[in-house]
């Protein structure tokens, strides 16, 4: 069985950068490194386990999916053979999409 492509919409993107950010201004760069690190690690491992995650607990649809990487949340739509992760967040924070043309 091929494995699912994943893609990032440009709202994950901005997250990943963000929270390098933080940190660099925190004074611990190297943390915001190890974290983008462990968190595109922990994202390739849906190439083969797309539905390892659980289903949104705010949406509850099927195709909305989340794993954890704490403190982190990482948000992601299964899609027919492709994976797109759509946040990544504090887990503290409430979910909110962004609109399709945030997603591409």
């Amino acid at each position: 069985m091929p494995k699912i492509t994943i893609l990032f919409s440009e709202s994950a993107i901005s997250d990943l950068e963000e929270l390098k950010r933080w940190y660099c201004e925190q004074g611990v760069p190297g943390t915001g490194n190890r974290f983008v690190t462990e968190i595109l690690e922990r994202i390739e491992s849906l190439r083969d386990h797309p539905d390892m995650g659980r289903v949104v607990p705010e949406f509850e649809q099927l195709f909305l999916r989340e794993i954890t990487h704490p403190p982190f949340r990482i948000v992601y739509r299964h899609e027919p053979k492709k994976v797109r992760v759509v946040r990544v967040w504090r887990s503290e924070r409430r979910l909110r999409l962004p609109t399709d043309r945030d997603e591409s």
